[in-house]
C-alpha cells in the first residue's frame, strides 16, 4: 500500500507526494485580485514540501466571491497576478491547483475580522443567488437563479477552467461543498425547486454534473479534475453519504478524477461530530462505493495519522489545513518523524538536522 510520501500520478501529472494544503480563504484579494499575500502564503507551503497545493476558493463570477476580499479569475488582471505565484509553486517541485467556485447565498459579505456583514453597494456588494429564495441563518434572502442564468453560470465555469489553463495551474478543483451554490443546489434543504434542477437526485445534482461536464470538456485530457464535496448535511432530511456514492459513480463517468470528500456548511443547526480525522470516513466511504480516488480532510495533523489513512487505503491523499497555517514546513517535519530522507530547498537545508 502506498505512504504518505510515495509519489501519486493522476491523468499526465505527477505529484511528487500525498500531503497536500487544502484550499483556505485568506479574504485578502483587492477587486478579485491576489497580491503579496498570496505570494508569502502560498509560497511558504511550496518550500515546505507539499506535493500539492490548492489555492482558495476563486470566483468564476465577481457575484460568485465570498467576500468583496475573495479572489477571482474572471479577467485578464486576476490570470496576471496568479501567475507568478504558481511560477513560484513549480520552481519549488509542487505542483499547485485552483478550487473553482460560487458562493451562491453566503456570498457578498465585507471582509469577516473588519465587520462580519453583508457588503453594500458601495463597497463593492451584490445581492446573492441561490437554487431557491431561502436564506442561510443570518444573512438575507437571496434572489432564486432562472434557467438562463444556471445555464450561463455553467458556461462561466468552463471560461474560468480556460484562464486557469492559461495561468499555469496544474489541475482544477470544482467548489461544490459547504453551502456554496453547487452545494444548495444538491441538498435538499436548500433547493426546492420544481423545474428541472430540482426534485429528485437527478435534477438537483443537474447543475453540478453540468458544470462538472463543461469544465472537462475545457481543460486538457491530461489534466486532472478534482470535485469537493459536502459528503453530508449532518441534518436529518439532508444530503447523506449514500448521496455522495451515487454523486461520486455519476462524476467519475463525467471525467472527475477525485473527490475532495469534506461536509457540512449548509445547515447552522447541524451537529457535527467534531474530532481528529471525523471526515475520513466519508472519503473512505467514497472509495470503497466508487471508481475515483479521494482525499481525505478535517482535523488530520500528526504525520503517523496522516500516514495510515493513505496506507490502510482509507484515502489516496490527505489535506491540511489549520497545521498548514500553524506549521507551512509541515511535510519536512513529517517525513522525519516517518523516518524519510527527503530534499529540503538548499536555502533553508541548514535547518534540516
Amino acid at each position: 500500500m502506498p505512504q504518505l510520501f510515495d509519489p501519486i500520478v493522476i491523468r499526465g501529472i505527477e505529484i511528487k507526494n500525498r500531503a497536500w494544503v487544502s484550499p483556505m480563504c485568506q479574504y485578502s484579494a483587492t477587486d478579485g485580485v491576489v497580491g503579496e499575500w498570496h505570494h508569502v502564503h502560498l509560497g511558504s507551503f511550496a518550500t515546505g514540501g507539499a506535493g500539492l497545493i490548492m489555492a482558495e476558493a476563486t470566483g468564476v463570477v465577481p457575484e460568485g466571491r465570498i467576500s468583496i476580499g475573495c479572489p477571482g479569475i474572471y479577467n485578464d488582471e486576476q490570470v496576471a497576478a496568479w501567475k507568478p505565484i504558481v511560477a513560484f509553486a513549480h520552481s519549488m517541485g509542487a505542483k499547485i491547483g485552483i478550487q473553482l467556485a460560487h458562493a451562491g447565498r453566503k456570498g457578498g459579505t465585507t471582509i469577516p475580522w473588519l465587520e462580519r456583514r453583508m457588503a453594500t453597494p458601495a463597497e463593492g456588494g451584490w445581492q446573492a443567488v441561490a437554487p431557491s429564495a431561502i436564506a442561510f441563518e443570518g444573512y438575507p434572502e437571496p434572489r432564486a437563479l432562472t434557467i438562463p442564468e444556471i445555464q450561463e453560470l455553467v458556461k462561466s465555469f468552463g471560461v474560468a477552467a480556460k484562464r486557469a489553463m492559461s495561468t499555469g495551474f496544474d489541475l482544477v478543483e470544482i467548489h461544490a461543498a459547504h453551502g456554496y451554490l453547487l452545494h444548495e443546489f444538491y441538498s435538499p434543504l436548500s433547493n426546492l425547486r420544481t423545474d428541472k434542477y430540482g426534485g429528485g437526485f437527478e435534477g438537483r445534482t443537474r447543475f453540478l454534473r453540468e458544470v462538472v461536464a463543461e469544465v472537462r470538456s475545457s481543460i486538457p485530457d491530461s489534466t486532472p479534475l478534482f470535485v469537493r464535496i459536502s459528503a453530508s448535511d449532518w441534518i436529518e432530511g439532508g444530503w447523506t453519504i449514500e448521496d455522495s456514492v451515487r454523486l461520486a459513480n455519476d462524476l467519475s463517468q463525467l471525467g472527475v478524477d477525485l473527490i475532495d470528500a469534506s461536509s457540512g456548511g449548509n445547515a447552522a443547526s447541524a451537529k457535527i461530530a467534531v474530532g481528529p480525522g471525523y471526515q475520513v470516513p466519508f472519503a473512505e466511504a467514497i472509495k470503497a462505493g466508487a471508481p475515483l480516488m479521494t482525499c481525505a480532510v478535517g482535523m488530520i495533523t500528526d504525520p503517523i495519522q496522516a500516514n495510515e489513512i493513505i496506507n490502510s487505503g482509507q484515502a489516496d491523499a490527505v489535506m491540511l489545513a489549520r497545521e498548514f497555517l500553524r506549521n507551512p514546513r509541515w511535510p519536512l517535519h513529517a517525513a522525519k518523524v516517518l523516518g524519510l530522507d527527503i530534499k529540503w530547498p538548499v536555502q533553508i537545508e541548514r535547518g534540516k538536522n
